[in-house]
């Protein structure tokens, strides 16, 4: 027989919550009739979903199987609806974008009110996180990624190219004296990214800057947040290459070696290819492009 729409929804919430009563609240459902149809859908499919102790409720195997495809399809639903509810002459709804901490922080969400008055029918989710969250899986509609694309089967597009400012707070370099030569960083406390770094090729390429391949400076403080890393500079612990998008975050530290080699950071803007004829994925790259070419990147 063919699975109830309804069980699958009350299916989903109650894996998400974890428990028959918080599912009943997200769907306005007693706990009885939510438990009712758990078990339903149990009976349907003659396998157990959950398994059910004290604390809460815990996915079976099948159960895991039967909610990744559940929670793709309602996500693609919902994606699928707002594309059909979209006015026609007008974006409109809800866009997630996802980028990393240090790029979504420093450079985007200031700017997102100039996107917002342009668009104000446009509800933007902004989602900021060091890893590459999975578009396909619709847990973001677009992304804003420091490096290619890896996932062959996205719309990409290069948006911008970024490079690095090594910077110190006037009191370290008054304390310690300026660098003027890579070598000279060998007398300095570096502070780099530490563990979940953002996915930027060669992201601490300071500590090896000047030396020989495979033996890096070691660093005074590992951070894994570039807004921690601004603060730490800021505070006069040492020296950092921060991306300068960060712009005007750094007009109270002090640029040093500006003529030091460097990578470069290519962003692109990413989107799965059912979002191509979205209005609101086209007014927001637009909005990215103008918004670049103002800061001059």
């Amino acid at each position: 027989m063919p699975i109830d729409w309804d069980k699958l929804r009350v299916f989903h919430a109650v894996a998400e919550a974890g428990s028959f009563t918080h599912a009943g609240e997200t769907l306005n459902l007693s706990q009885s009739a939510v438990s009712r149809q758990i078990q339903a859908l149990e009976e349907a499919l003659t396998v157990p979903l959950f398994h059910r102790h004290a604390r809460g409720l815990i996915l079976t195997e099948q159960g895991e199987t039967l909610n990744r495809t559940v929670r793709e399809v309602f996500a693609k639903l919902a994606m699928t609806e707002a594309l059909l509810t979209e006015s026609r002459e007008r974006p409109a709804g809800r866009l997630k974008v996802t980028t990393t901490t240090g790029f979504g922080s420093a450079w985007l969400a200031p700017r997102l009110r100039r996107m917002i008055d342009l668009h104000p029918e446009i509800s933007v989710t902004l989602l900021l996180d060091d890893s590459d969250l999975d578009l396909a899986m619709r847990e973001a509609d677009v992304a804003i990624r420091m490096h290619p694309p890896r996932q062959p089967d996205l719309i990409q597009r290069h948006i911008a190219t970024f490079g690095w400012k090594v910077c110190g707070a006037a009191s370290y370099l008054k304390a310690t004296g300026i660098p003027q030569r890579v070598e000279d960083l060998d007398a300095h406390r570096l502070i780099v990214y530490g563990d979940y770094r953002p996915p930027i090729d060669n992201i601490n390429w300071l500590a090896e800057a000047g030396r020989r391949p495979g033996t890096p400076r070691r660093a005074a403080i590992e951070i894994n947040s570039l807004p921690g890393m601004i603060e730490a500079v800021r505070s006069g612990l040492g020296l950092a290459a921060l991306p300068d998008y960060v712009g005007d975050q750094l007009t109270d530290l002090v640029q040093v070696l500006p003529g030091v080699k460097c990578p470069r950071i290519e962003a692109f803007f990413v989107y799965p290819e059912e979002m191509r004829h979205s209005k609101r994925v086209a007014v927001f790259r637009d909005f990215l492009v103008a918004e670049l070419a103002g800061t001059g990147n």
